[in-house]
C-alpha cells in the first residue's frame, strides 16, 4: 500500500523560508517519478519541482527556479522541498506525489498515481 505524508507547512512571512517533507511508504524513487505540485484557491493543482526517477535531476516550475530546492532520501523514503524567499503567491496546498508504470503523454499522467493529503503553507505579513 502507497502511502505520502507530508508535513512542514505553515505560516511565514514574505521573504521567509519553509521546508516541506514527504514521507513515503510502498514506492521506490527508482521506480517512481517523485514530485510537488501546488494549489491555491480557484486555481487548478499545478507543479512545482519534479524529480523523475532513476535521477539525480530535478525541474523546477519557473516562479520557483533559484528559490525552492528539492531533494530525495532513498535511505528514508523522504523528499523534500526547501523554500526560500517567500512571497505572497507562493500560498497554497502543498502535495506529494508519486508517479509510476508507464506514462501516457495523451492524458499526462502515469499508470499510478499516488498523492499525499497537502500541507497548507500560507506566506503573509
Amino acid at each position: 500500500q502507497v502511502q505520502l505524508v507530508e508535513s512542514g507547512g505553515g505560516l511565514v512571512q514574505p521573504g521567509g523560508s519553509l521546508r516541506l517533507s514527504c514521507v513515503t511508504s510502498g514506492v521506490t524513487f527508482s521506480g517512481y517519478t517523485m514530485a510537488w505540485y501546488r494549489q491555491t484557491p480557484g486555481k487548478e493543482r499545478d507543479w512545482v519541482a519534479v524529480l523523475p526517477r532513476n535521477s539525480n535531476t530535478v525541474n523546477y516550475a519557473n516562479s520557483v527556479t533559484g528559490r525552492f530546492t528539492s531533494s530525495k532520501d532513498a535511505a528514508t523514503n523522504t523528499i523534500y522541498l526547501e523554500m526560500n524567499n517567500l512571497k505572497v503567491e507562493d500560498t497554497g496546498v502543498y502535495y506529494c506525489h508519486a508517479g509510476g508504470g508507464a506514462y501516457h503523454y495523451t492524458d499526462k499522467r502515469f499508470e499510478y498515481e499516488y498523492w499525499g493529503q497537502g500541507t497548507q503553507v500560507t506566506v503573509s505579513s
